[in-house]
């Protein structure tokens, strides 16, 4: 088995029979924080369970963030996800984890607590990228309920907004703040929206909604500066456009949450770099012992991928990847599973279900089998080096499970 050794001869895996009293740690009181402390007691953990958040609250559902809570029809306390009493689980909120001690097995948080752990669940998730420069107030990143909420104090019928990229999150922020009356302009840097991760159709298919529903889109061009003293009052862009703008959302996709691993000897790639089985790898290459990552924060080898590794911050992979790491965490030498998922995920905008299978982003080669956007209907296959890697369907649902089945069966061929 490959990294099967440690070079220190401890033990890779956690068991519940070594060290009970020190128990499991989970950093990130993520969906995948929560999901792997689920299915660590699902798998028969029974020892001490401690779940780490940076931010107050439970954990609680993000895609909402950008959808139900910003436009106001979701209450904050409706996104927590609900926690099983017999869950047993003792909860350190509000206290971000600062630093990693492999060696002592320890986690240090901001207020100098030091939690030593048996096992290690790293879900930290990721943050929205910031804006380089200094910006005035008005300029606003989405990734937390604090952030939605903040951001939705701004978006009367009368705000001025500007969106700063057109990835999924900026797509439905612009969405849902034209469904609030806000006058929205987006710019995107590439030819059309969503077209590094989806591609030129899809792309031009969300566009043509973006500018049916009134969004002022434009492509092709960049956010130089930001103007105002103090208050946002607009900006300017790489093609010398200036724009008004009352409030703006800088939506440049997201960092890993791996600043408080940066002296542990973990290997860091855009994210914590783990093998096919969850384990976060060492700087060596070799598996840290008892150490595992999920969710966002978490890049590991997928078979369409070739040689490189993939990072996913969708729901559905939260969840499948923190249970594979659970499961890992507690197997026994020899009894390891790869995580080899058919990931998936949606978006929903302008009234338009997006949902997708596999890894789009993989693909060398689309295959547009529909496109309208009048109807608004689209499907799209994607193909790496002539084979399937994921599928992008609008207002197609039906589709998808025939998709997935093909996607999952291509996967299985392909490793065996």
């Amino acid at each position: 088995m490959p990294g099967a050794g440690d070079p220190h001869g401890r033990p890779l895996m956690m068991t519940t029979s070594r060290q009970p009293s020190l128990g499991i740690i989970v950093v990130g009181a993520s969906l995948a924080g929560l999901r792997a402390s689920e299915a660590l007691r699902a798998q028969g953990y029974r020892g001490q369970l401690t779940l780490v958040g940076d931010e107050p609250y439970a954990p609680y559902d993000r895609p909402p963030l950008s959808k139900a809570l910003l436009a106001g029809t979701s209450a904050p306390e409706a996104l927590s996800f609900p926690l099983d009493p017999d869950l047993d689980i003792t909860l350190r909120l509000g206290v971000p984890a600062v630093r990693l001690d492999l060696d002592a097995r320890t986690i240090e948080l901001a207020d100098s607590t030091r939690l030593p752990f048996a096992g290690l669940v790293i879900a930290t998730g990721a943050a929205a990228r910031p804006w380089p420069d200094r910006s005035p107030r008005g300029v606003h990143t989405l990734r937390g309920r604090d952030d939605a909420l903040a951001l939705r104090s701004k978006l009367d019928t009368g705000a001025r907004l500007l969106v700063v990229g057109g990835g999924f999150i900026g797509s439905e922020v612009a969405a849902t703040a034209r469904e609030l009356g806000a006058h929205v302009t987006l710019v995107e840097a590439e030819s059309q929206p969503l077209r590094r991760a989806m591609g030129e159709e899809a792309g031009r298919f969300l566009a043509e909604i973006h500018r049916a529903a009134g969004v002022d889109l434009k492509t092709g061009t960049s956010v130089s500066s930001f103007a105002g003293l103090d208050q946002l009052t607009g900006a300017t862009l790489s093609d010398g456009t200036d724009l008004d703008a009352t409030v703006a959302v800088v939506a440049l996709g997201a960092v890993p949450n791996t600043d408080w691993l940066a002296d542990s000897g973990l290997l860091l790639d855009r994210g914590v770099v783990c093998d096919t089985y969850c384990r976060a790898l060492l700087s060596d290459g070799s598996p840290a012992p008892a150490v595992v990552a999920a969710g966002d924060v978490a890049r590991w080898p997928h078979p369409w991928a070739g040689d490189s590794a993939v990072s996913l911050g969708h729901w559905s992979n939260a969840i499948e990847q923190a249970e594979a790491a659970a499961a890992t965490l507690l197997a026994k030498e020899g009894e390891l599973s790869p995580y080899l998922p058919v990931p998936s995920f949606w978006s929903d905008q302008y009234g338009v279900r997006f949902r997708s299978v596999g890894i789009p982003a993989l693909g060398d080669e689309a295959e547009v089998v529909e496109s309208d956007s009048i109807a608004r209907r689209l499907e799209v296959v994607y193909y790496r080096q002539g084979n399937m890697v994921g599928v992008l369907t609008a207002n197609r649902i039906s589709r998808i499970a025939g998709h997935q089945r093909r996607l999952a069966a291509e996967l299985a061929a392909g490793i065996e």
